[in-house]
């Protein structure tokens, strides 16, 4: 007779850093049995955008346990300790960690943690009615709940996708390997910061010196992070609870109104960018080879001899524009998806009106013929959650929030005192 799977409390599938975060705060609970399982043999976060001088926008307190245990062993500061540089960390005043340093933060904790299992591919996932099966490259395991923690896909527009190679390719693979791109035609489409950090990594010569340097977006300008303080209330357990309460498309037109306090370029970036801009056109007098154009969306795109034809429409004229191209780079974001190892279970998993999985409490999915078993999702609720939920801002409260329910204990405090800004109705008016 066969021995019975392992069977685990939550299996989590993948280990970013939001199911890291839940792994790490895990570590401190003995009675529950976890597992997560990445793909990765060597941990990288993003390796692809590990540009050169590239920086997260949020603080370094905003790790995997800080917010929520201060004393965990898995603290960035305690990464600093142990890595011998807190002083120089400190010394070196800096107000944003780096995406290498972050990286290594979090492959320090991924290869220290025993409940991750990295170069374990989990290929497939079914529910016999009582527990879910999870099936590896090499063994099987029963989870009496899920946690999907595989990130999103990088999404370029339809036009692009027949063109996608070596000079027609998604931001998130810039850095997989050394590029030559001299004297070619290079144009960036997207105008966040993942385009910024191509367009300054272009302007230094980091692929060699480019014939020239188109940056389109379709905003308006080139949009600075709104990180000001009140505009950061919206990344408070406070803001995010009340959030989730609203109406669906209350929810929806809220996060399109907020997208430039996530999703916009750091002030430092649009800093440099101008002052080399000046530093090298203006005053050192180079002839202008590289160009700023906002307001542009980009339509549609062919191929001659090895030459893109990049076409895009001017957002206050309608004019068309052609952009021919070398190389063309889309930093358009990323869009949701759910793992390839789900599809046994798609067919069970509720979508809303928009055709996206229906998210309910607790950061979990609405499924059905699973009896007990539960399907947390992280980084897949932000109209749900509201803008704070694919940052890494409230990763640890989140982490709390799902081991929490999961074990039908409070193992964490999740309380906080009311802030500054009041944002329900508070009835009648006060005399």
């Amino acid at each position: 007779m066969a021995d019975t799977p392992e069977l685990l409390d939550l299996a989590g599938i993948g280990a970013g850093p939001f199911n890291l975060s839940i792994a790490a705060l895990a570590d401190g609970l003995p009675m529950l049995s976890t597992r997560f399982f990445d793909r990765q043999r060597r941990y990288v976060w993003h390796e692809g955008m590990m540009l050169p001088d590239t920086h997260l926008q949020t603080g370094f307190l905003k790790d995997l346990v800080t917010a929520i245990d201060p004393t965990s062993r898995w603290s960035f500061l305690n990464y600093l300790v142990q890595h011998r540089r807190f002083y120089r960390f400190l010394n070196a005043e800096l107000s944003t960690v780096s995406r290498a340093e972050f990286s290594d933060y979090l492959r320090w904790a991924a290869e220290g943690l025993d409940n991750v299992w990295l170069d374990h591919r989990v290929r497939e996932i079914d529910h016999d009615g009582e527990h879910f099966q999870l099936k590896t490259d090499t063994r099987t395991f029963r989870a009496r709940h899920l946690c999907l923690g595989n990130g999103k896909a990088p999404w370029l527009p339809a036009f692009a996708r027949a063109h996608q190679g070596e000079r027609c390719l998604h931001a998130e693979s810039m850095a997989w390997r050394a590029r030559d791109f001299t004297n070619q035609r290079m144009v960036i489409v997207g105008g966040g910061q993942s385009g910024a950090d191509i367009f300054i990594n272009a302007l230094r010569g980091h692929w060699g010196p480019l014939r020239s340097l188109h940056w389109l977006s379709r905003r308006r300008n080139f949009q600075p992070l709104d990180e000001t303080a009140f505009t950061n209330e919206y990344f408070t357990p406070g803001y995010t609870s009340q959030f989730a309460g609203l109406e669906d498309e209350v929810r929806r037109r809220e996060v399109n109104a907020q997208k430039y306090a996530s999703d916009g370029i750091t002030p430092a970036a649009l800093t440099e960018i101008y002052q080399t801009l000046y530093h090298r056109f203006d005053v050192m007098n180079e002839p202008r080879w590289a160009h700023l154009l906002p307001h542009r969306e980009a339509i549609d795109m062919t191929c001659d001899d090895g030459v893109f034809m990049l076409q895009a429409r001017h957002g206050t004229t309608g004019v068309l524009e052609r952009f021919d191209a070398d190389v063309v780079i889309f930093a358009t974001g990323f869009e949701s998806s759910l793992p390839e190892c789900m599809a046994p279970l798609l067919d069970r998993i509720q979508r809303d009106a928009h055709g996206e999985p229906s998210m309910g409490q607790h950061f979990m999915l609405d499924w059905q013929g699973g009896g007990d078993s539960r399907i947390y999702a992280v980084n897949a609720g932000r109209t749900r959650y509201g803008i704070a939920e694919p940052q890494l801002s409230l990763m640890a409260w989140r982490s709390a929030v799902i081991l929490n329910h999961l074990s039908g204990e409070v193992h964490f405090d999740l309380e906080d005192d009311a802030g500054p800004v009041t944002w329900t109705p508070q009835g009648r008016e006060s005399s």
